[in-house]
């Protein structure tokens, strides 16, 4: 019969303690030294929006700062759904990150009768930026006040694109015509490029579309502006009055600019992006980048942003269900 050795039960546990606590080390550290290998940005939008845009001025900052290749790749469709579906599926490790709008999150749940993912599968690292939309006719309709917009929105139905079903346009499109007496006609294309190129056309009477697609043709004279749908003036158009200004709040819209990761992903990790993405916001190249998209910067994280897309997602839930709106 063994007799128990009080030495040799010390060492063990000593042992054992060591080999938790380096396994426990060589996580942080693992966590401090993130990245150590490319980070995919799955951008959930077409090429040549403004989120587009936007993730690639990120990614090549962060592979600057963060000494990996940071790459844009687009998965579109289904409003954002299956570029994010591909994020929550993938490993809470930091190397797939979505980068894309909040609709996403607070429209879609609403719009969707079966949502491939459930929001609370993401987490936000940060949301960088908001901006409005733009509204904007074509010329053609004899439309150029928000006046006559209301008074040609009483007699016949107004064809309005956006970039998709469940996109800010399409919400957008419903509020105006749930809000006023205008009439409208919802006329979904595959993404903002496509949806503004429809007014130029006259195929559409008009469309409440990304500022920094709309505005060259407004400067050209071959769209009309009307107003935009932001809190605060376009800093690219500033003559043009908020939906505010015209009596109409309800309008007010914005979209978010916003970078999610899998629940799970240690905070060590989305601290690490944090910091990039936000130290990368205050670089003068950025600056000039988000002023040409006609963005504002808003950094915000952890519970304030959760709470931020909350409360969006409240409120359009609610318009969802007033205007009757679907993902078809």
């Amino acid at each position: 019969m063994m007799t128990s050795n009080p030495a040799r039960r010390t060492t063990l546990a000593a042992l054992a303690l060591s080999a938790a606590l380096g396994a426990v080390l060589g996580t942080a550290q693992a966590q401090d030294a993130y990245p150590t290998k490319p980070v995919k940005f799955i951008n959930n939008f077409p090429p040549g929006g403004p989120s587009d845009i936007l993730a690639r001025s990120v990614a090549a900052t962060l592979q600057e700062t963060l000494k990996q290749p940071f790459v844009v790749e687009n998965k579109a469709g289904a409003a954002g759904n299956i570029g994010a579906d591909q994020v929550a599926k993938s490993p809470a490790d930091g190397y797939t990150v979505l980068f894309g709008i909040d609709t996403t999150f607070t429209i879609n749940p609403h719009l969707y009768p079966a949502m491939p993912f459930k929001p609370a599968d993401l987490k936000p690292v940060v949301i960088m930026a908001s901006s409005g939309l733009l509204l904007g006719v074509n010329p053609g309709t004899g439309i150029k006040s928000f006046g006559d917009l209301l008074s040609q929105g009483r007699a016949r139905s107004l064809n309005f694109s956006s970039a998709g079903n469940g996109s800010p346009g399409h919400l957008a499109a419903a509020m105006l015509g749930n809000s006023t007496p205008v009439k409208t006609t919802h006329i979904p294309y595959r993404g903002n490029t496509p949806a503004v190129t429809a007014v130029l056309s006259g195929e559409v009477d008009g469309g409440i579309l990304a500022t920094p697609g709309m505005l060259p043709h407004v400067q050209s004279g071959k769209i009309s502006a009307l107003a935009v749908t932001s809190a605060r003036r376009s800093r690219l158009a500033p003559q043009l009055p908020t939906v505010a200004e015209l009596g109409l709040k309800s309008l007010e819209q914005e979209v978010l600019y916003l970078v999610m990761v899998p629940a799970a992903t240690p905070d060590a990790v989305v601290q690490v992006l944090q910091r990039g993405i936000i130290d990368a916001f205050k670089r003068p190249d950025m600056q000039a980048r988000l002023n040409a998209l006609d963005l504002f910067p808003e950094g915000l994280t952890g519970t304030a942003a959760a709470q931020r897309l909350a409360s969006l997602s409240a409120r359009y839930g609610q318009v969802v269900r007033t205007t009757g709106i679907t993902s078809n």
